[in-house]
């Protein structure tokens, strides 16, 4: 980066982009003493870091706010837009502000942000006035702990007209914390929000997204969203007792579905989302969902508590197809689905279903015959599976101590395996995984 930018003089430059992007050039690039310091300070006002540090490696969280996100609000004195993103760190460290003064983090520059926060109190503290022009807002939040009594500001946020925030992990805080941030947002243009929520008094639903979000937000002329509720099947009393989904358009004409299914005897989780789904998550998907395309969902994680035939497979694999990730929780055997399991090879009535961008598959808490169904090659083909986490004994079971041909190609890319339980290497196991 140096030599490039002293070789020669670059006075229309305003926008930087750094990839591998890790503290120390910070440390030893942003300061007075750097000969890019002219560059920095005056001309640069668009940032994007490609931030590779791990939060294993960085000590205090608070600290690398201070000395690098801090940090970097300070020195370029013409900031406008800053973006840290993700690049083969799925995990970078996340701004923290708790307990931290103002002046920490603050800028009378900046219009434009996004970057991962660690909680969604942080997200209330960035809002408290230190950014005072910033109109656009993408965040997402990483962990969810105790949330502090604090009370944060609560004034409008008139210069703000784009938001967005992603959750990941489930939250118990939505009418508390996020209602009331939303509450504020009354001249925001685009919303876009991925929430997962747990222990309410009642789902989302349509007539909740109207009179508690939209209601709030004339202006609102984009609404992106991904909502699922989890709770306890008595609050989902008026909702039919077996599975259902459909596609409707109702908020301000958008294409939007719903889904609810049970997850355990007294647990279900409905869903609602806007159409087409553009985010690259999805959890707590079961036998019945939308017949729609889910183009951007990398990670999956299905669960029921009926099982999953090998038609729901074909219909996975149809409309998710990029996914890259999936997880399976299901007890129940596909034997109560007439399905073959691992004990007949001979008999193959079915189709075998491919999955060409699957690399990771975890079917520990999964019933055997879900082992069965992606490690035989004639029910899946997944020619770049390269992480595994699995039961051993099943593992076991399923390669009949590692010997059987039906189950070795999909198993001989795995780089990593992760195994449950205690087990000892047979002489075949090696041969099995050779990549290992």
């Amino acid at each position: 980066m140096e030599r490039i930018l002293l070789a020669a003089d670059y006075p229309n430059l305003t926008k930087l982009k750094l990839f591998n992007f890790e503290q120390k050039i910070a440390l030893n690039y942003f300061t007075n003493e750097s000969p890019l310091r002219y560059i920095f300070q005056q001309q640069i006002t668009e940032l994007i870091l490609g931030n590779r540090d791990r939060n294993s490696m960085i000590g205090s969280s608070k600290k690398y706010t201070t000395n690098v996100y801090g940090h970097i609000l300070k020195f370029f004195k013409n900031l406008k837009y800053l973006s840290i993103i993700e690049t083969f760190n799925p995990s970078y460290p996340c701004l923290s502000l708790h307990k931290l003064p103002p002046a920490t983090f603050f800028s009378s520059t900046l219009t434009h942000l996004c970057i991962n926060m660690f909680t969604l109190d942080d997200c209330l503290y960035l809002l408290d006035g230190r950014l005072k022009q910033l109109s656009t807002l993408i965040i997402g939040i990483s962990y969810v702990g105790e949330f502090s009594s604090i009370i944060h500001n609560m004034d409008g946020l008139p210069n703000l007209k784009c938001f967005s925030l992603k959750c990941y992990v489930q939250i118990n805080q939505y009418d508390n914390k996020i209602l009331p941030l939303l509450h504020r947002m009354s001249f925001l243009e685009k919303l876009t929000l991925y929430l997962r929520t747990k222990n309410r008094a009642g789902f989302i639903d349509n007539t909740h997204l109207q009179n508690e979000i939209l209601m709030y937000m004339p202006r609102l002329h984009s609404f992106t969203f991904y909502i699922s509720t989890d709770n306890t099947v008595d609050l989902f009393h008026d909702v039919p007792r077996q599975d259902n989904q459909r596609i409707v358009t109702n908020i301000r004409q958008q294409l939007m579905a719903n889904i609810m299914h049970y997850t355990g005897d007294n647990k279900a989780v409905y869903h609602i989302f806007s159409l087409p789904f553009v985010f690259d998550h999805l959890e707590d998907i079961g036998n019945i969902f939308p017949d729609t395309i889910f183009s951007y969902v990398t990670y999956l994680l299905v669960q029921d508590i009926f099982a999953f035939n090998h038609e729901f497979f074909i219909r996975i694999a149809r409309s998710f197809p990029l996914l890259n990730n999936l997880r399976i929780v299901n007890f129940q055997s596909q034997s109560t689905c007439n399905l073959n399991t691992f004990s007949s090879d001979s008999s193959q009535s079915y189709s075998i279903v491919e999955y060409p961008y699957l690399t990771s598959l975890d079917v520990r808490t999964a019933d055997i015959d879900y082992a069965e169904q992606f490690l035989n090659e004639t029910k899946t083909y997944a020619p770049y599976l390269a992480e595994l986490t699995i039961h051993y004994r099943n593992l076991e079971m399923v390669t009949n101590n590692f010997k059987r041909e039906e189950t070795r190609w999909n198993c001989a890319k795995v780089k990593r395996l992760i195994m449950i339980g205690t087990w000892v290497h047979p002489k075949d196991f090696y041969l099995y995984f050779p990549l290992l």
